[in-house]
């Protein structure tokens, strides 16, 4: 059991980034880049955020008659308490003064929220609140959403927002040396022994 243990962790460190280049393009703002080279607490932490946008309806694509916009602002809100949790819980180390041109956990984790979830939840929460205090009685919130003229700009502010989110995704992922758990793979069907595959 235990050399199992020691194999699985001597495959593991291989995958470790040593040194990865962060290129996260912020619609409005510019870009967070910079070279990160991440110690383990660093890959700890990019592997917990990860998980929780992996795991969100934030990253994944909102088609046009697909959710509620609702849905998709409350799961955004919530990645600042799960940021701010991850960033409390291992401290300094996930954020140290670096030299110029060089980037931490804590500077892509913090500015994605600052620079681009903040501004689509301060514009957008207030306006679609009005809009829902606005439903008549007898109609349920799906159809009053669909209805409202401006649903189609936010939707599009959404799918930006998503995009800078998967960018970030995609950088944890490769600190912390992990396989794509986004980009959904659906596994060859293998037929019975003697069957041909349908």
């Amino acid at each position: 059991m235990r050399r199992r243990a020691q194999e699985r962790g001597r495959r593991s460190d291989r995958f470790k980034a040593q040194e990865i280049s962060v290129k996260i393009g912020v619609p409005l703002v510019g870009e967070i880049s910079g070279t990160w080279r991440p110690d383990d607490v660093e890959r700890q932490a990019a592997w917990e955020l990860y998980v929780e946008l992996t795991t969100r309806i934030s990253v994944v694509e909102l088609g046009e008659d697909e959710g509620l916009l609702r849905e998709a602002l409350s799961s955004f809100y919530t990645m600042f308490a799960t940021t701010r949790e991850i960033l409390r819980r291992y401290g300094p180390a996930v954020a140290p003064q670096v030299a110029p041109g060089q980037v931490t956990f804590g500077v892509p984790a913090v500015n994605v929220l600052n620079l681009s979830i903040r501004p689509l939840l301060s514009r957008w929460h207030p306006l679609l609140t009005a809009h829902e205090g606005k439903r008549p009685g007898g109609l349920d919130p799906v159809a009053h959403e669909r209805q409202w003229d401006r649903a189609v700009e936010l939707r599009a502010e959404i799918e930006s927002v998503r995009r800078v989110l998967l960018s970030l995704s995609s950088a944890l992922r490769e600190v912390a040396g992990v396989a794509d758990l986004i980009t959904v793979r659906v596994p060859p069907q293998v037929a019975p022994i003697g069957r041909p595959a349908p």
